[in-house]
């Protein structure tokens, strides 16, 4: 087999972990189930202290994105890849931002607006493909975490939130990344596995700054935040010993069998190494 050839029997492969209609149907299956497990937000803690609670440490990961990226009283923000609405909820009543939160799940969408509610944010919520954004009215901030290495034609998200920013207006991005120049050897070990049960396919960081560049948007801050983070994965752990998961698990099948087996594939990738949750900022020269 030629390099060239396995190159793109590889990326065909990955194709069906990012298959957009897979992902849907498993957000719209599992969020609920998501929300249990993680509470709020669906995104990694940064800890601090090593002491905080996982919700204080998720909090506190908001907190570090919207310090980098000047989020202030009345800024538009467009979060994008939004979940059940955590980030959107805390800017707005955190920050008095004006958040607008979307997603390609219709679930996703009513479980954020109905939290929103109840929380008393203004933040809006609706069905979007982050491939296809389009709005009238610029942003200065686009927010996206843990969510691009979901989309299977990520060139396009970059192309469009690009053009949803103001000019000086800031692209905020934490993401799961491989590191740089894995063998072949270490991907299968380390990183298929996470690919395969969370529906992502990972790129470098190197990846995104040509994204970033290629759309003149400047890199201004990247941080590699392993060391912050990690310790979501050893909770993690914890919470897939719950029995009545792995119920749920037989009743939905493969799919979700391969999601909590990808926990420990997770944490192991951390202590590795070859996992990056990684920081970007960027701005719209």
């Amino acid at each position: 087999m030629t390099e060239r050839y396995a190159a793109w029997e590889h990326r065909d492969e990955l194709s069906r972990y990012t298959d957009k209609q897979k992902i849907r149907d498993h957000y719209d299956r599992i969020s609920p189930f998501y929300q249990d497990l993680w509470g709020i937000h669906l995104h990694h803690g940064y800890w601090m202290s090593g002491k905080e609670t996982k919700e204080q440490a998720q909090d506190q990961l908001v907190d570090y994105l919207a310090q980098l990226a000047g989020i202030r009283p009345g800024s538009r923000v467009l979060d994008v890849g939004c979940g059940y609405g955590g980030s959107s909820i805390h800017l707005a009543k955190q920050y008095d931002a004006d958040a607008t939160g979307i997603t390609i799940s219709p679930v996703q969408v009513e479980m954020a607006q109905k939290a929103a509610a109840a929380n008393g944010a203004k933040a809006k919520f609706m069905v979007m493909d982050a491939e296809e954004i389009k709005f009238e009215q610029p942003f200065d901030v686009v927010w996206s975490v843990e969510s691009i290495s979901h989309y299977p034609h990520r060139e396009k998200f970059f192309a469009g939130a690009a053009q949803c920013l103001k000019s000086g207006g800031t692209l905020v991005i934490t993401d799961w990344f491989k590191k740089k120049d894995l063998t072949e050897r270490e991907y299968k070990k380390c990183i298929q596995s996470i690919e395969k049960g969370m529906l992502v396919e990972l790129d470098t960081m190197e990846d995104y700054a040509a994204f970033l560049s290629a759309n003149g948007l400047q890199i201004v801050h990247n941080e590699n935040l392993n060391k912050h983070c990690a310790k979501t994965w050893d909770l993690g752990l914890d919470i897939i010993k719950n029995k009545s998961l792995w119920k749920i698990a037989a009743e939905f099948g493969s799919e979700f069998i391969d999601f909590l087996q990808a926990f420990r594939a997770m944490r192991a990738g951390f202590k590795s190494g070859s996992f990056v949750y990684g920081l970007i900022v960027a701005k719209k020269i």
